[in-house]
């Protein structure tokens, strides 16, 4: 029932940041453009509440509620809080918060994601160095590929999301082009970092700690009526 709770407390969450920002655009706030994207954005974290499930449904990979609850956490912060209520604007290392959190629920998947490739294998035989370096290889690889995506926005809509220009349109050059970007790079990993560091001194070097966010594949109807919550 937990997990349903917190489901429904941040669909009622997202819910309020939907109406706020229909709100900004009926008073035209800001342009018509930027109010649609708000909105567009909104809905998408909304929908997003759900992947889990979605991942359920599709895929049949079940995955631990302790990065569920870390996923919604990052969701609140990136999505409702930076783009819905404008803290990434407002707070000028909004995005460098976001570019830190992030990389700790990628490490946190990329454990369950080696749990599940190792299928039946005994994760007691293993060393938890090889789930604390798969994990850490994970983030800092999704962060570079991130990188990617923002430099293929810039490139087909001059979103301007790696801050090659200031907020007046002057683009910049040599290395305060790429300060931004080696940024994010930088708190991607560490945030990494921090993770293995936290999931370390949790695990004391019992590598049975890192069963807890091992994904696991459903086989069978009898094992799928056991996940309630969905």
């Amino acid at each position: 029932m937990t997990y349903k709770k917190y489901q429904i407390a941040l669909l009622i969450f997202g819910v309020l940041c939907l109406s706020y920002n229909i709100y900004e655009f009926a008073i035209s706030k800001y342009s018509t453009k930027q109010g649609i994207i708000f909105i567009i954005e909104c809905l998408a974290g909304i929908a997003l509440i759900f992947l889990p499930e979605i991942i359920t449904k599709l895929f049949r990979l079940v995955l631990p509620e302790k990065i569920i609850y870390f996923y919604w956490f990052f969701l609140v912060i990136s999505v409702f809080l930076g783009t819905s209520l404008h803290m990434i604007s407002i707070i000028s290392f909004w995005d460098k918060v976001l570019h830190t959190v992030s990389p700790m629920v990628l490490t946190a998947l990329g454990y369950g994601l080696i749990g599940f490739f190792m299928k039946k294998a005994d994760i007691s035989q293993t060393s938890p160095w090889l789930f604390l370096l798969f994990g850490f290889a994970f983030a800092g690889v999704c962060g570079v590929f991130w990188e990617f995506w923002e430099m293929l926005c810039d490139s087909v809509a001059d979103m301007n999301l790696q801050r090659y220009a200031t907020s007046t349109g002057k683009l910049l050059i040599g290395r305060a082009a790429l300060m931004d970007t080696m940024g994010d790079l930088l708190t991607n990993t560490i945030g990494a970092v921090v993770m293995g560091i936290f999931a370390s001194i949790q695990s004391r070097g019992k590598v049975s700690y890192f069963q807890e966010y091992r994904l696991k594949k459903l086989v069978n109807k009898t094992s799928q009526n056991r996940l309630k919550r969905f």
